[in-house]
């Protein structure tokens, strides 16, 4: 029988830099990763939360560090891998989970919404899977990027406004970014979840309760995610145990979309 408890961790030894890691699923992945032995270097624009939580990662024996910043200008964005490099020496992987939501239908959008949304979900992965591959490519390649996409970026649903757009713009950036530098050995892939228990989709409850109940009743394993397992797919994803995976977009959805 092999001793699980002394076998190292998914993420030992790697950096791994985090975008989106104040709240929700990417703070709850920052926990995972550390747990797994990751170095974590958490992004985003609240600098005290990232603090607090960097704060309690190391609490519990993990190596945390914090950039403030806005996913959506890309000298911030170069920040971030800058310091993850500068840190550790190294950038081993990455997990972009920065994001908005906007609740309505097509036509009840405004204008500034659609920007928002599309200058965080699109724009921003862009930067910093562009960011993240050049300081690979320096290393001389290998890696592992992960994108959170949405259940909302392999079909369509109402009242979602443009961002099932923006996710399914997000889908398409992974899969060019995995054809682009699989040849260097550097893995893309994303997670995508659906219904989860995040502060996202509370405001989604308060927005239309029935369409959040509707949603919860149709999956099959009848419960929303929780965001740590959102965090530990994308650990996996991350780790060496998915070395032939790349490219692939993974639901976590409680077989939501089978």
């Amino acid at each position: 029988m092999t001793d699980t408890a002394s076998r190292p961790g998914l993420l030992a030894g790697k950096s791994v830099l985090i975008v989106g890691a104040s709240a929700g699923i990417g703070a709850d992945s920052a926990r995972v990763f550390a747990r797994e032995g990751a170095r974590v270097m958490l992004a985003a624009r609240s600098r005290d939360a990232l603090e607090r939580l960097a704060d309690e990662v190391r609490q519990t024996g993990g190596e945390a560090e914090i950039v403030a910043g806005d996913v959506g200008v890309a000298a911030d964005v170069e920040r971030f891998v800058a310091e993850t490099v500068a840190r550790w020496g190294r950038i081993d992987g990455a997990f972009n989970n920065a994001g908005v939501n906007q609740i309505g239908r097509l036509d009840e959008i405004a204008e500034e919404d659609f920007d928002r949304v599309m200058t965080v979900n699109v724009k921003g992965v862009w930067l910093c899977l562009r960011e993240q591959v050049r300081a690979m490519r320096r290393q001389g390649g290998g890696g592992s990027i992960v994108n959170t996409a949405s259940i909302g970026g392999l079909r369509g649903s109402t009242g979602l406004g443009v961002y099932p757009a923006a996710k399914h713009a997000v889908v398409g950036l992974t899969r060019v970014a995995a054809h682009d530098n699989g040849p260097v050995g550097i893995r893309v892939n994303a997670v995508a979840p659906g219904a989860t228990a995040t502060p996202m989709l509370e405001k989604w409850r308060l927005d239309d309760p029935e369409a959040v109940e509707r949603r919860i009743a149709a999956i099959p394993l009848r419960k929303p995610a929780t965001p740590s397992e959102v965090g530990e797919t994308a650990a996996w994803l991350l780790s060496d145990r998915a070395s032939q995976i790349s490219g692939v977009i993974v639901p976590v959805d409680g077989g939501f979309t089978a």
